[in-house]
């Protein structure tokens, strides 16, 4: 079984494996490793351990060195660039009368790329941005376009629990969330308050599904048909956290609460999202 170490190149990055090469190498080190996009400087998150070749999906790249003061300087010296580069960058796209908005740029550790992050709501031929980059910073120029959830997790910001941005603070993926999960989790489909400050839907969505899930398959839903200790009905209010449930008895005004437990369920519902609601929030679920 071949020994890894995880490493993480932003602070709510994916984490990566690679070789330790028989480095004494411990966890919140810092390294510098040979990537795809260059030789960068990442933060080892996940100390030594043994793994199966099965769960590797490319073969391991080794560790070039653990970070030295030197090292350290270099990365702020391209932190400084990366500012710098920053500003230009934006003289230029004013200067082209481009339709983008430039969120980020990084500077590889061993200055062989600069990359541009930007969003605009359209495609954007940049060719000549490029070149413009190019011969001011004399290395390799890449723009990437990104979506408004990684402008949000580049940018941080505070959400409205109060708490640092979910995508800025720990999340190393972006989670599908729907708006089928607010339908069923009883939240009102207002766009301003199931979505986030980037416009989609709340992340956080995600984290009670299953529990949901669970409460859904025992609880009946609104507009089931149900047998109650004081005869059938149908169900009209539903609060899955306590298991309480409002029936109006069939022919009458009548309407009780009752536990879960004291119904038996005749013909359960089914929680749908319609069309209109569909089209209206269509764009909430868009990446």
């Amino acid at each position: 079984m071949p020994e890894i170490i995880g490493v993480r190149f932003k602070t709510a990055g994916k984490v990566y494996y690679f070789d330790p090469s028989g480095l004494d190498i411990k966890q919140g080190d810092d390294v510098i490793i040979e990537t795809a996009r260059g030789v960068e400087c990442g933060q080892v998150v996940l100390a030594k351990k043994f793994v199966s070749e099965e769960n590797l999906s490319a073969p391991l790249k080794p560790v070039i060195r653990i970070a030295t003061d030197r090292d350290r300087r270099t990365i702020e010296q391209n932190h400084v660039k990366e500012q710098e580069a920053f500003k230009i960058c934006e003289e230029k796209i004013a200067k082209h009368g481009l339709k983008m908005n430039l969120i980020d740029v990084e500077c590889t550790f061993d200055n062989n790329k600069l990359l541009f992050y930007f969003t605009s709501e359209n495609r954007v031929d940049f060719r000549e941005l490029v070149k413009d980059l190019a011969s001011v910073f004399r290395t390799r120029i890449e723009l990437r376009q990104i979506g408004v959830r990684d402008e949000a997790k580049m940018l941080g910001g505070l959400g409205v629990c109060g708490q640092t941005f979910c995508c800025a603070r720990f999340l190393g993926d972006f989670q599908p969330v729907s708006i089928k999960m607010a339908k069923e989790q009883g939240l009102s489909l207002n766009p301003t308050k199931i979505s986030g400050t980037c416009g989609r839907l709340m992340c956080c969505l995600k984290y009670e599904q299953e529990s949901y899930e669970e409460l859904l398959r025992t609880t009946p839903k609104m507009g089931a048909i149900v047998k109650t200790p004081d005869g059938k009905g149908v169900v009209e209010d539903v609060n899955l956290l306590t298991g309480k449930l409002r029936v109006r008895h069939d022919g009458t005004d009548s309407v009780n609460t009752y536990d879960k437990s004291e119904v038996s369920v005749i013909k359960d519902a089914v929680i749908r999202v319609d069309k209109d609601e569909i089209k209206a929030l269509k764009e909430l679920e868009d990446k």
